[in-house]
């Protein structure tokens, strides 16, 4: 992480899902007006990594926040070993990234349009495209290690204008976000705000000071 013990800045403020509404990706006006200017920060960058402990959550906000802004996204569920996206999005479970590296299912196979809704999806040049994890995963950190996930990485970023990776959070026990962290070229970590200061906040800035991905900052997701 660059930066050494520096804090962690805040680049956005979004106020996140209610609690146990599965709509993650219903964010109010301000959210997005705090995710566009967050945008404007890594139009250099085609591939964003968002992990911590609203990971999820964050990447689904970036995600449909950059598509509603007129950029071709992609949004990627990479935590294979904890499939939340098809859940929250409401999108088919399978096939997904998992069955993709296991050669069960073709690229094509993989891509669920998500058709934006309200007036803040105006901009919208078309659907968010979303890849979903697939079945959970007991060898996820094996899966991505593979080429055909760099490949497959590959082929979204000359597609798509942002691609956005929803990754596992630092404290996962899969091992496998060191290997994600290594195809993106900025990382966010989406946390609640108690996350981002004190004892948790250093902690937090330890385990991602040694993954090879430049950490830009935190969105604080339930931020009121």
């Amino acid at each position: 992480m660059r930066g050494g013990r520096r804090k962690l800045p805040v680049l956005a403020e979004i106020s996140g899902p209610p609690p146990g509404e599965t709509r993650a990706w219903a964010l109010r006006r301000a959210d997005l007006e705090a995710l566009a200017k967050l945008q404007a920060g890594l139009e250099e960058h085609r591939a964003v990594l968002v992990s911590g402990a609203e990971g999820l959550a964050g990447a689904i906000a970036l995600a449909g926040a950059a598509s509603a802004a007129g950029r071709r996204t992609a949004l990627v569920e990479c935590d294979l070993a904890r499939p939340r996206l098809a859940r929250e999005l409401g999108l088919a479970p399978a096939p997904g990234l998992h069955e993709y590296l296991r050669w069960e299912a073709t690229a094509a196979e993989l891509l669920q349009p998500l058709i934006l809704a309200g007036p803040a999806a105006a901009g919208a040049e078309g659907p968010l495209i979303c890849v979903v994890a697939g079945r959970p995963a007991t060898d996820a950190a094996t899966l991505v290690n593979l080429e055909s996930f760099r490949h497959a990485l590959a082929k979204l970023r000359g597609a798509y204008d942002l691609v956005v990776l929803a990754a596992p959070a630092p404290d996962s026990e899969d091992g496998s976000l060191v290997a994600i962290a290594a195809q993106a070229d900025a990382l966010l970590a989406a946390v609640p705000p108690a996350a981002a200061a004190g004892r948790s906040g250093r902690g937090l800035r330890g385990a991602l000071r040694g993954l090879p991905v430049e950490v830009r900052g935190a969105i604080l997701v339930g931020a009121g």
